[in-house]
């Protein structure tokens, strides 16, 4: 589900390099060119040319996900962005000039913005004619990739599965040469042995074998059950295989998207096990912490088999994650408060930083905003100074996991 990051990551870095140039001897620096102005209605702050409509997507939907009415300006610029195909690029800079072959529309802008759209109500029309280019971008063994023609992989499949859901689409009707979206998140799934059993690829390389990917995991397990990015959280998925949601990884039986999702998440549940977030590598440098995809794998293990194996990632997250997501903008926060909505706990109170609240400050305020019930003091031990409400803490730090995944280095050399 983090596709578009990389893009963006990268981006800022070559931004920063721009900004830095070498000055030969002698030679006066000159004034650096005043950045064009981001629209209106758009959230945060950075270049959107890389996750404009990733991020306005999931602000929309995140918002919607805790009731609050996004401002119309917002769900606007959104709809602005659709090409005449129906479908969304990663960001367009003049929405009223048609869209030609220089822009770059891709299946998970589109499938993000259906989900968004389809949550704020009252525009069916946007988002059938989203849904339709989808159809038609959909490939032979029944998935999708990140660009219409190219070859499918499992993060493209699950979000794309997700917009089928959101619309009222089934996702097993949706059919190409009698394959389905789960008939190609299957061929994603590792068998039940070695380190990485239950996982998913993020798609076969070109020997045709496949490497756990922690990321395309989180997004194929909501892809199997049939879910969007704001899954709440489900009961056990795998009891109809006679399969107990923490029962570890299992091939026997018929396969199924139930069964994938299951054995998903039993890798999930023990690759977060011991330090209750998943890794991250930079090229030359050590693991870090993935505060993004601990994020996704906490809605994947609450979808799959509710919120029991939640606790110890959603524990790590809310002690660890408020610079993370300062540093990162508003899809940073809306990946929080989809995880404090499955998890079960509350997104004004999420380890003393109030997700809602911080999410709408990067974009136009809120047409509606119910307000976060006040918490109360001990009295004894406030001497009777009655409600208080917690502010919203924003700390500048590197969120290294929201700046790659294996999933991005797949996309990169592609």
């Amino acid at each position: 589900m983090n596709v578009l990051r990389s893009a963006a990551a990268l981006a800022a870095v070559g931004v920063l390099a721009a900004a830095t140039p070498a000055i030969a001897d002698g030679a006066s620096p000159s004034a650096s060119p005043k950045p064009p102005a981001l629209p209106s209605g758009l959230y945060g702050k950075t270049d959107p040319k890389y996750d404009g409509v990733w991020r306005q997507s999931l602000a929309l939907l995140a918002q919607r996900t805790v009731h609050v009415t996004p401002a119309p300006k917002a769900v606007d610029w959104l709809t602005g962005q659709q090409c005449a195909s129906g479908a969304f690029p990663a960001f367009r800079a003049e929405p009223r000039k048609a869209c030609d072959a220089k822009v770059m529309v891709d299946t998970n802008s589109t499938a993000a913005a259906v989900q968004a759209l389809a949550a704020t109500g009252g525009h069916s029309d946007v988002t059938k004619s989203a849904i339709a280019w989808l159809k038609s971008a959909q490939n032979k063994d029944g998935g999708w990739g990140y660009t219409a023609g190219g070859p499918s992989d499992a993060n493209s499949t699950a979000v794309v599965i997700g917009a089928l859901a959101a619309t009222g689409t089934k996702p097993a009707d949706v059919v190409k040469d009698g394959k389905s979206p789960y008939d190609a998140l299957l061929t994603f799934a590792l068998p039940c042995s070695g380190d990485d059993a239950g996982a998913f690829a993020y798609q076969p390389d070109k020997k045709g074998k496949l490497a756990a990917n922690a990321d395309a995991t989180a997004a194929a397990v909501l892809g199997a059950l049939g879910q969007g990015m704001a899954a709440g959280a489900g009961k056990d998925a795998a009891k109809e295989d006679g399969k107990k949601a923490g029962a570890g990884c299992t091939d026997s039986g018929k396969a199924t998207p139930e069964r994938a999702a299951a054995n998903g998440a039993a890798y999930l549940a023990d690759a977060v096990a011991k330090t209750g977030h998943l890794t991250s590598v930079m090229p030359g440098a050590d693991a870090q912490p993935d505060f993004g995809n601990t994020a996704d794998a906490v809605v994947a293990l609450a979808a799959q088999g509710g919120t029991e194996r939640t606790g110890k990632p959603l524990k790590w997250l809310e002690k660890n994650a408020s610079a993370w997501a300062g540093q990162s903008g508003p899809a940073a926060y809306a990946q929080l408060i989809f995880a404090a909505h499955a998890a079960g706990t509350d997104p004004h109170d999420f380890g003393g930083m109030d997700l809602v609240r911080a999410l709408n400050a990067t974009g136009p305020a809120p047409a509606v905003q119910p307000k976060p019930k006040p918490a109360v003091e001990d009295e004894q031990k406030s001497g009777g100074r009655g409600w208080w409400i917690g502010g919203a803490g924003l700390v500048a730090g590197i969120g290294v996991g929201l700046l790659y995944s294996g999933r991005k280095k797949k996309q990169q050399q592609a």
